[in-house]
């Protein structure tokens, strides 16, 4: 690898834990974290502010291609998200957000607008990236690849308890619902549908605490590394 840090790749479902999972390897390893997923919301934000329909793909890729999406990574091991400058990190982490950015990421152009961006900021390798179509798409020779899952009940739970945390309204049952139906759109979208690739390591993070998955997905980096190929 011509001293070239490999990539790692994490893509799993909504609310399997990625997130969380991604930025504490990232710390360990010393490795850049890259929340793809953000990138998304942060888009759904700025066209939450302009008022595009997701339904609209013209607009939404034109949108895209004029807004500068910036992920900022801080001492914790997060991103700070900024959209044309403004720090939004907050702001896209609404239930209405996170289903705007399902829609528009259903959208081709918007997809492959996005996949450039993260390519390239994966291009020294030292990342580890979690999403949807990762391992995939974004990354295929991604040197480790991760899929995380979960029942829909445990993530539906782990969704409840963040935002009940964070002082939001939240529903259980409404919450589990949004999860189907998110995992029926992410899984047989057209373009991109989340699938493990074949080399993929799965780790069921249902009856996980978040330092038994940290450390079987580390378990699983420091192997490969070990013996790469």
């Amino acid at each position: 690898m011509s001293g070239r840090r490999p990539c790692v790749a994490i893509d799993g479902p909504v609310a399997a834990g990625k997130s969380t999972i991604a930025r504490l390897v990232a710390r360990e390893l010393g490795y850049t974290y890259i929340d793809s997923g953000a990138m998304y919301r942060a888009l759904a934000w700025a066209a939450a502010q302009e008022h595009v329909a997701a339904d609209s793909a013209a607009e939404a890729c034109a949108l895209l291609a004029r807004t500068d999406i910036h992920l900022i990574p801080q001492p914790h091991g997060g991103n700070r998200v900024e959209v044309n400058g403004r720090d939004v990190t907050a702001e896209i982490r609404t239930l209405e957000i996170g289903q705007l950015a399902s829609r528009l990421s259903e959208i081709p152009g918007v997809r492959e607008q996005m996949v450039a961006r993260q390519q390239e900021m994966a291009r020294d390798g030292g990342v580890v990236m979690e999403g949807r179509d990762i391992q995939t798409v974004v990354l295929p020779d991604a040197e480790v690849k991760i899929f995380l899952t979960a029942s829909a009940e445990a993530r539906a739970r782990r969704r409840w308890l963040e935002l009940k945390q964070r002082g939001a309204a939240a529903d259980l049952e409404q919450i589990l619902t949004g999860i189907k139906e998110r995992d029926e759109r992410d899984s047989n979208r057209a373009h991109s549908p989340l699938r493990a690739a074949a080399e993929a390591v799965r780790v069921d993070t249902s009856d996980l605490s978040i330092e038994g998955v940290v450390a079987a997905v580390l378990e699983v980096v420091r192997g490969r590394l070990a013996h790469p190929g």
